[in-house]
């Protein structure tokens, strides 16, 4: 038990901070290139919905405040990655209504929502079992 609270948690405290992190300054960076219409993404990106797009837009935000919660151990961040799974739940399921009332979109858009759900859901977990249940 030593070993798991002196070096294993704050390294996966860390390298959560930093994949997630990554993540969120990806999407940011790829969201407000479709958004802003930026160095040709749109154009590359298609028949892209744009509801879809600003709903992954504030999950990078939270993805930041995130790793931010992850590095000071802040008991908010498994509640704030719940939230951005909700956000992203919710925008997958208006993506769903989107494409069976006959609206055009990329194959890859569906593939790349459930990836985002997955990763954010995890890292809530992981988030809960390391910081917010540690502190209860």
């Amino acid at each position: 038990m030593i070993i798991e609270e002196k070096i294993i948690r704050p390294i996966s405290l860390k390298v959560s901070a930093i994949f997630i992190a990554h993540i969120g300054l990806l999407t940011l960076f790829l969201t407000t290139s479709i958004l802003f219409d930026l160095f040709g993404i749109r154009a590359y990106e298609g028949n892209y919905i744009a509801f879809v797009v600003w709903a992954n837009f504030a999950c990078g935000f939270i993805y930041l405040f995130a790793a931010y919660g992850f590095i000071m151990k802040r008991k908010w961040t498994a509640a704030i990655l719940g939230l951005s799974a909700l956000i992203l739940i919710v925008a997958f399921i208006g993506l769903y209504l989107h494409i069976n009332s006959g609206g055009r979109y990329e194959t890859k858009t569906i593939s790349a929502m459930l990836f985002r759900i997955t990763v954010t859901l995890v890292f809530a977990i992981l988030a809960y079992f390391t910081i917010t249940k540690k502190k209860i």
